[in-house]
């Protein structure tokens, strides 16, 4: 049984960092008018890629479908607005690699007309299969950052009883706010999600889990609670320290209970979910509103005017900075994430993603150049931070000699890429990267051994087949030779029955003449 602790346990080693998030939350949010043009990726989510429904020249109403889920991992992308497709092909998107992915680029018409009515409907009546189907007819993903469609998630019920929900409102990483943004702004959709989620489950214990320093949000939700007479879901404050925010961190925190390494939540009976995951699914169970936009908040000192927006799925990232008064005189970069674990963005013109969370525009102040690595001191510093409880100089060594069956040995997998560990090194060892490295090579052994795991199969298969036919067809000459080393005798039989048949068959005439005579 899996039950609340009274009071959250603080997560073990993380940092206390300046949290830089009153910059983007000092305004209300807004609405990002509607771009000219929209350039959607078919693969915004954990899994196989979307296929493309629609051709180059068709005109798209918003919330249309034009790319289909092609697997279980998987989730349908939408027209985020009305317009005209004008190109199906490789655009640069917002990844780590740098790599360009299948885009279906819409001009817009100005109209933002939708696809179909959005009557609504009581969620709460519905079928919890309806709304699983509702969830991932609307590809919805998890907005916190990792991108798994949530109607995966919400079909672990079926398999696993779920005893707790977790709503994740601890945005711990820096600069990143539009979770708080979206809480003070719309804790009712935030609320109805999760209530949804929570039939959709069979009605387990559901709780949210805020980090400290958000007192306006949270009251927003507690008073939304308290107006809807909700009894059922608790609001707990965890300690501010990053990353309190990490699914296995704020699971501990709230539970004391620890995920089994290279397990899920789901093998304690847990499931989390982000708040604007849950704002999402009550737009799509209620109003069947696909996912085609999200909040993103746009801060740094490389830009103007700090604040959190919401934005269309598919618009450049180059319009968000200008909306916000363009850049500084000081920005050296652009970070899709925050300082902690995004990642550095080669142009903004680029497109936003329903994993886009943060636009940190910096300068010296949030990304001073880089300091030569130095030998590691074995000071212990990164052991002492390490969330995950790992033992990170280790990894590293492994790492650094390539050592990845070794490595294994000690839980790389893990690893949560938080970046605590590397923030303290005094040696400015670049520890993450180390990490994300022996994990893509173990990967793609996999992927070879995978590969080559197949190619043994085809070739044990085909030369079972070849002895197979050359079997079969052994037994067909040995039964034709032995058909013809018995034939002759049987000729021979067949040629004395044919006579002795046709004397029998003249005695028998001649007897017949001779009674006839007689």
């Amino acid at each position: 049984m899996v039950s609340l602790l009274e009071k959250p346990l603080p997560i073990p080693g993380g940092l206390v960092l300046d949290s830089h998030k009153s910059e983007s939350l000092q305004h209300p949010m807004q609405a990002l008018p509607l771009p000219a043009e929209l350039i959607i990726p078919v693969s915004q989510h954990i899994g196989t890629p979307a296929e493309p429904l629609v051709k180059v020249g068709q005109t798209v109403a918003k919330g249309e479908l034009i790319a289909r889920a092609t697997g279980y991992i998987s989730a349908p992308v939408h027209a985020s607005s009305s317009g005209t497709v004008t190109d199906i092909g490789d655009y640069a998107v917002p990844h780590p690699s740098g790599l360009k992915a299948t885009c279906i680029r819409i001009q817009t018409d100005g109209e933002d007309r939708w696809h179909q009515s959005h009557d609504s409907t009581d969620a709460l009546q519905l079928e919890p299969a309806a709304i699983r189907q509702r969830i991932m007819e609307a590809g919805i993903v998890g907005l916190g950052g990792a991108g798994f469609p949530a109607a995966v998630k919400c079909s672990t019920g079926l398999q696993t009883t779920i005893e707790l929900v977790v709503l994740n409102a601890a945005e711990c990483e820096p600069y990143i706010s539009c979770d708080e943004a979206l809480m003070r702004a719309r804790p009712e959709e935030i609320i109805a999600g999760l209530r949804i989620m929570r039939h959709a489950l069979r009605e387990p214990q559901c709780v949210i889990g805020i980090e400290d320093n958000m007192p306006e949000a949270k009251q927003a939700l507690l008073e939304t609670l308290d107006k809807l007479g909700e009894k059922d879901i608790t609001v707990v404050s965890v300690p501010t320290i990053y990353p309190a925010g990490g699914e296995k961190q704020l699971i501990y925190s709230l539970t004391g209970k620890e995920v089994p390494s290279d397990g899920l939540p789901t093998d304690l009976g847990i499931l989390c979910h982000n708040v604007g995951t849950a704002a999402a699914v009550y737009r799509a169970a209620v109003y069947r509103e696909p996912l085609i936009s999200r909040i993103v908040t746009v801060t740094g000192s490389g830009v103007a005017q700090p604040h959190n927006l919401e934005v269309l799925v598919g618009t450049p990232i180059n319009q968000l900075i200008e909306f916000s008064g363009g850049y500084t005189e000081g920005v050296n970069g652009l970070l899709m994430g925050g300082p902690m674990m995004g990642f550095g963005l080669q142009s903004d013109d680029i497109p936003v993603i329903k994993t886009t969370n943060c636009l940190l525009a910096t300068t010296a102040v949030e990304a001073p150049a880089p300091q030569p690595a130095l030998p590691c001191i074995r000071c212990g510093k990164c052991t002492q931070v390490c969330p995950a409880g790992l033992l990170p100089q280790q990894l590293y060594w492994y790492a650094h000699t390539g050592a990845l069956d070794k490595i294994q040995e000690y839980n790389l997998f893990d690893c949560i890429e938080c970046g605590c560990c590397a923030y303290v090194c005094p040696s400015h060892i670049p520890l993450v990267q180390y990490y994300r490295f022996a994990k893509t090579e173990i990967w793609e052994q996999e992927r070879q051994r995978e590969k080559a795991d197949i190619a043994r199969r085809r070739h044990e298969f085909h030369e079972a087949r070849l002895a197979r036919e050359k079997r079969e067809l052994a037994e067909r000459r040995a039964k034709h030779k032995r058909a013809l080393k018995d034939s002759p005798a049987k000729d021979k039989d067949a040629k004395k029955a044919a006579i002795q048949a046709a004397l029998e068959r003249v005695e028998a005439k001649k007897s017949a003449a001779r009674k006839a005579d007689g």
